[in-house]
């Protein structure tokens, strides 16, 4: 990849998180950015009032000339998107450079000090605490979310360009196109089996991700893993270790005992233990890379979060509605402990869309488990993404594995009526697919009938 004769970069998946934060970083850097993506969003929308040039049809004759000499365009594109893409497979055909986003955030990465955050659950999270820390500490430095950022509205934190901080994404083993010089391995939880095929395959890409970080790198890995690094954990004898925790105002308040010291007094907003320990993993690699407590600690405290990050989008005495990307068992288990921690006696109504024929066919029975820990389910049908159907998997097939008697299989166009009917006063809206797009409605329904 030659930045320096590339004049114009056109990506092919543009919509996506991860894309269109590498989308807002090259606008950002001065250069003319388009793309195409099958849906209008408000994520191509927002990209569209910077500038960049969008369509939604995969047809050449509607890529805008300025992006059509492959002497001076770049093309990036997405593993989601199907080898049968007709614009990709143009400019494959026709000598343009043609390079996956991994590739791309590869090379920024080798030319910044780059802090990579790894693992199964808790990248976007932990990515976005460190990137505020190092903002907030006034770094130099450039974040890519793959969230959308409540403190900055955005997936693309950009104060300067000497340190990037990137999540290192295990799909389709793209994290090991990075050259970090931090990195850090919260969870190796099986997932993306149809990827790796099984867990050990996982595992061992992890072992592989650990030995690209640069000479005089460090890791940092959850203490308990199989992977040796400065360990960190809470309440334990990691070497970065959550000590003296404490509720205040629905905040948690805590000490972080390090390999040399204990730091005092840290506040932070997001409930759940899992958001606890994504916090300690961002001031571990903020302390070890030479930030002051003072200012980690006020900047912790401004924290915000992530949206769909346990994200409340009602909070009042009578209603509580809490909206989650959660679509892992391990992570439906987290918002489950984050919402009895915080709502103890009150009763919880879990709606949760299914994400991929494959992982609900790979987890069937550990989703039954962490969903009927909930008062009342309600499943909608399986999110495709970028599968076809596997025979036999259905969302009324989960249903029939969970052991609570209270729950129910719904049409998206039912799902407003069923949620009104239930008395729960916690409301869940949970999964990684189009669910998303629900939640604004479901706000203002609520909203008004409240």
């Amino acid at each position: 990849m030659n930045l320096e004769r590339t004049h114009s970069i056109y990506f092919i998946g543009i919509g996506g998180i991860g894309m269109s934060a590498l989308a807002r970083y090259f606008v950002a850097k001065g250069l003319t950015v388009g793309g195409y993506d099958k849906t209008q969003t408000e994520i191509t929308n927002a990209l569209e009032n910077l500038g960049v040039s969008i369509h939604f049809d995969d047809n050449i004759n509607q890529v805008e000339s300025e992006f059509l000499n492959p002497d001076t365009t770049l093309i990036v594109y997405t593993p989601a998107i199907p080898g049968s893409h007709g614009e990709l497979n143009y400019f494959k055909s026709n000598g343009f450079e043609v390079l996956k986003r991994s590739a791309v955030l590869g090379e920024i990465t080798k030319q910044t000090f780059c802090l990579a955050v790894a693992g199964t659950h808790g990248k976007t999270t932990t990515t976005s605490i460190l990137g505020h820390l190092l903002n907030a500490c006034d770094v130099e430095v450039t974040a890519f979310l793959g969230g959308i950022s409540e403190n900055y509205n955005s997936n693309l934190i950009l104060k300067g360009t000497d340190v990037t901080v990137v999540e290192a994404d295990e799909f389709d083993r793209s994290f090991l196109a990075l050259s970090p010089d931090f990195a850090c391995i919260t969870s190796m939880d099986a997932d993306h089996l149809d990827i790796y095929g099984n867990a050990s395959e996982l595992i061992k890409s992890f072992e592989d991700f650990s030995e690209k970080i640069k000479p005089n790198g460090k890791l940092f890995v959850k203490n308990g893993l199989p992977i040796k690094g400065i360990t960190y954990g809470i309440e334990d004898d990691s070497d970065y270790s959550v000590k003296n925790i404490k509720i205040i105002n629905g905040s948690y308040v805590f000490d972080v005992k390090t390999p040399n010291t204990l730091l005092e007094n840290f506040k932070f907003s997001l409930p759940g233990r899992h958001n606890l320990s994504n916090a300690l993993i961002a001031l571990a690699m903020s302390v070890e890379y030479g930030l002051p407590h003072p200012q980690l600690a006020k900047a912790l405290a401004s924290y915000k979060g992530v949206k769909r990050r346990f994200t409340y989008q009602i909070k009042t005495e009578d209603l509580v509605y809490i909206d989650d990307y959660a679509h892992h068992p391990e992570e439906i288990n987290a918002v489950h402990q984050a919402v009895r921690e915080m709502y103890p006696n009150r009763k919880v109504l879990a709606v949760f869309q299914p994400h991929l024929y494959s992982r609900t066919q790979d987890f069937a029975n550990e989703f039954a488990t962490s969903l009927s820990q909930f008062d009342e389910i309600i499943l909608l049908d399986i999110y495709p993404a970028r599968e076809l159907p596997i025979e036999g998997v259905t969302s009324k097939w989960l249903l029939d594995k969970i052991r609570n008697n209270n729950k129910k299989l719904v049409g998206k166009s039912e799902l407003i009526d069923q949620i009104k009917a239930s008395d729960a006063s916690v409301l869940l809206t949970i999964g990684a697919g189009d669910i998303g797009e629900e939640v604004k409605h479901i706000k203002n329904v609520l909203s008004i009938a409240n």
